[in-house]
């Protein structure tokens, strides 16, 4: 028997989805790593306690099934992306913990920039923005002390996990990573030594940009395999996500449910940009050709759950939301804007605060919570229509995955606002899926008929067309109130 394993590297933790010869999840394993959230908002992550759990989860799940840890192939990794870190190459430790995606501190670096910002725009596809690497990256290397004379390697997750994986053998990023850090131009499909310029950043300090399905070289995993296995998948989540849906032809859309999200649209060969407040990225490289996608980010979708279970104890779990919603009064008109640290996509307002709207004398505990999970389908609804309409391509069904996804009560709203089906894999976990059969297809373990045996619940619209406007019209209402430009 042969068996591929995934590390799967999210926001809050590691995966290691493990699969064998036949393309079926036998296992997985997990472990969470600590938020370091500062008082102003920051959020960081330490990066020796990704590399520690990422070995700890590998080792775990090979134990927990039994299996020969010999008949181990390949792995593919997915990775948060927009979190940076960097570190000394010839050491190997971090200067600095690895700056989150949801963290705003570059803002200042960006403002600074932003004579610049349509030149950022038309080279990289992205809004100049804080939420992406390069700022993070400028940040780190302004405020963790003295680093001159120091072989630096500045990366994202998969470029980190990548050299730790090969004792620093290599150092590389793959095209879907690398699109998203605001230093890479998706025209000339290289770094922008422009770009890297003005952020500060030394081009010779970045990874090798590699295909996604690529060999990333090998691994023992810190000495726990007897030989040497390739590293052959390596994709950003989002992307990880659109390519284990499936979602491989112009027109097909997906959104990711976690602790933020993303809803990605692949647009084929050639790239469509967007004025719009939707940025245009690689979906990947496979074979030495590229796609590329409209995507949109949205800073709080399922932690906004966990906002209402963690910080203001209205519920237990984030598990009984969907049923608190369920049984709150359909008509009420609370709406729930959740601009924490800002508005991600299509607003990109870092000042917005968050705020809870429309609230009547009869407004509880379940109109509250079930404002809550509306604003999660309301923000995928931005984007999905401005896709629609910024491409011209018809959007016939979008796929989802996620842990939120098992929320019956979001799944059908978010169907009831964008009046398609709503697709919900019984695999929920698709970004590591996605990284597993990109290196599965490399290694010839697979081929594309494992898309065929995904099984899907499809939800569809139960509202009428003057019901779902009525409803999104005091969303848009909401919003207005709290933007600040």
């Amino acid at each position: 028997m042969k068996y591929n394993l995934a590390i799967d590297h999210s926001t809050s933790g590691t995966t290691a989805p493990l699969f064998d010869e036949d393309a079926r999840l036998i296992g997985r394993s997990d472990l969470p790593h600590k938020q370091k959230i500062s008082e102003n908002g920051w959020v960081a992550h330490d990066p020796m306690e990704i590399w520690e759990n990422t070995k700890g989860v590998a080792r775990a799940i090979i134990e927990k099934t039994g299996i020969n840890k010999d008949e181990v192939i390949g792995i593919g990794i997915s990775n948060q992306r927009e979190t940076a870190l960097v570190w000394d190459r010839d050491t190997g430790l971090p200067v600095y913990d690895a700056i989150v995606w949801q963290c705003a501190r570059g803002a200042k670096i960006c403002e600074g920039l932003s004579d610049y910002a349509e030149m950022v725009r038309e080279h990289t596809g992205l809004r100049l923005s804080p939420y992406f690497s390069a700022a993070k990256i400028a940040w780190v290397l302004q405020n963790a002390g003295d680093l001159s004379g120091r072989h630096l390697c500045c990366g994202t997750i998969d470029s980190w996990l990548v050299f730790k994986m090969t004792h620093g053998k290599e150092f590389r990023c793959d095209y879907s990573n690398a699109s998203r850090t605001q230093l890479f131009n998706i025209r000339t499909l290289s770094w922008d030594s422009e770009i890297c310029s003005i952020f500060g950043i030394d081009p010779e300090t970045l990874p090798t940009v590699t295909d996604s399905d690529g060999l990333y070289g090998y691994t023992d995993l810190d000495g726990y395999f007897s030989k040497e296995i390739p590293i052959h998948g390596v994709l950003g989540d989002s992307h990880g996500a659109l390519f284990g849906q499936g979602c491989l032809t112009p027109g097909m859309i997906k959104a990711t449910f976690g602790t933020g999200s993303s809803v990605m649209m692949n647009i084929g060969e050639k790239p469509i940009f967007s004025d719009a407040g939707i940025v245009t990225s690689l979906a990947w490289s496979m074979g030495g050709k590229v796609n590329y996608v409209l995507e949109g980010n949205i800073n709080y979708t399922g932690s906004v759950i966990k906002w209402l279970v963690d910080d203001v104890k209205l519920l237990g779990a984030s598990r009984e939301s969907g049923e608190f919603a369920a049984k709150a009064n359909p008509e009420d008109t609370t709406y729930l804007v959740p601009a924490f640290s800002g508005l991600g996509a299509p607003y990109w307002d870092s000042e917005a605060k968050a705020a809870i709207v429309g609230m009547t004398r009869s407004t509880g505990k379940a109109e509250i919570v079930k404002a809550a999970e509306e604003c999660i389908a309301y923000q995928i609804t931005d984007l999905v229509l401005l896709m629609q309409q910024e491409s011209g391509l018809p959007i016939t069904e979008i796929r989802v995955d996620g842990g939120p996804t098992k929320d019956k009560y979001l799944m059908q709203f978010q169907s009831d606002m964008l009046s398609i089906p709503v697709a919900v894999p019984k695999n929920e976990e698709l970004s590591g899926i996605g990284a597993a059969y990109a290196a599965g297809f490399a290694l010839g373990l697979w081929d594309q008929s494992v898309y065929e045996k995904e099984e899907r619940t499809r939800y569809l619209s139960k509202v009428d067309e003057s019901s779902r406007k009525k409803r999104y019209d005091g969303w848009k209402a909401a919003v207005a109130s709290v933007l600040t430009k």
